[in-house]
């Protein structure tokens, strides 16, 4: 199963392209290489609901989170 960040939906993704040397020389191709995003394991508490949730979050779900509140993000991501 692949690992996808349950609040904004961030996944790997295939990257890795030409240099311009590369384009240059026309036959020397380069690999494409898959790209992971930083996902964290963390305990969320959830005050609304007195329990305390483990989600493979992005570090940028996490900040979300420290801001907005985890009930609210979460209720809108549809985790909770």
């Amino acid at each position: 199963m692949p690992r996808i960040c349950p609040v904004n939906k961030k996944g790997s993704k295939m990257g890795g392209g030409y240099s311009n040397r590369t384009r240059a020389t026309q036959f020397n191709p380069t690999g494409s290489i898959r790209k992971y995003p930083n996902l964290q394991k963390k305990r969320i508490y959830v005050p609304e609901l007195k329990k305390t949730i483990t989600l493979i979050l992005s570090t940028r779900a996490i900040k979300t989170i420290n801001k907005r509140g985890a009930h609210s993000v979460l209720k809108k991501a549809g985790v909770i």
